[in-house]
């Protein structure tokens, strides 16, 4: 049975990838920073193992990833999906804002790949799925932090797409658009009404339909698809 870490995995899109992982076969691992309530209730609920750590801290990613892999067995499948907005206009952002969305969104998935990638090349396996999103590939007014760092995660997967595919590793990127978590839900009415009709299809995405997507990357008759970014919007952003 193979082994699934998904981080920020116990909220929002990350549980809804840990939900579909679980659901497909794999014994799965969630991280989670902090929220104690949403963390007991994904393990209880869905059985899975859940593990508090900070991704932007590489002592911690090494330490987490050697439990999980003591409790559940080598990692064959990373899903770098913890993420924080910080947002405002460059000419007010602080080097705090800055610093936190970079770390926490960018360097984490050095922190956690760094600490698999060795194991996966031993085993000539391993699929690495890498959550970025649309404002890394349009930008967003407010969010130079956060669209550099996930802008960052698509050149990252690109690269290290290329120095693992003869070993039987694939690296991917999905970029979601506005989706229906907790965070998108708290936007303002009005604000969301806005952002509701520049997406063609007419309504939010579902974080089941970004899980799905991970799912089909993860799985090991995904093998031929590397180095993509697969955009998950509804139309709202078309790139060529």
């Amino acid at each position: 049975m193979r082994v699934a870490f998904v981080t920020g995995g116990t909220r929002g899109i990350g549980r809804a990838i840990s939900t579909r992982l679980k659901a497909a076969g794999y014994k799965v691992a969630a991280g989670y920073a902090g929220n104690e309530v949403a963390a007991k209730a994904c393990a209880d609920e869905l059985g899975i193992f859940v593990i508090k750590g900070n991704v932007s801290n590489f002592a911690d990613c090494k330490a987490a990833i050697a439990r999980v892999e003591a409790e559940l067995g080598p990692i064959d499948v990373l899903v770098n999906n913890a993420g924080i907005t910080r947002d405002a206009t460059l000419h007010k952002m602080t080097e705090v804002q800055w610093n936190e969305v970079i770390h926490v969104n960018l360097a984490s998935i050095f922190n956690m790949t760094r600490n698999v990638i060795e194991g996966m090349r031993e085993r000539n396996y391993g699929r690495i799925v890498n959550i970025s999103s649309i404002n890394g590939q349009k930008g967003q007014m407010g969010q130079t932090n956060y669209s550099a760092a996930k802008a960052g995660m698509i050149g990252f997967t690109k690269a290290l797409a290329q120095e693992n595919a003869k070993k039987g590793i694939t690296v991917n990127a999905i970029a979601p658009g506005y989706i229906d978590t907790e965070m998108v839900m708290s936007v303002p009415k009005n604000v969301l009404d806005q952002i509701i009709a520049g997406i063609p299809v007419g309504r939010l995405g579902m974080a089941d339909e970004i899980a799905r997507c991970v799912a089909f990357l993860a799985a090991e008759d995904a093998g031929f698809i590397t180095g993509a970014t697969l955009a998950v919007n509804g139309g709202q952003y078309i790139s060529g």
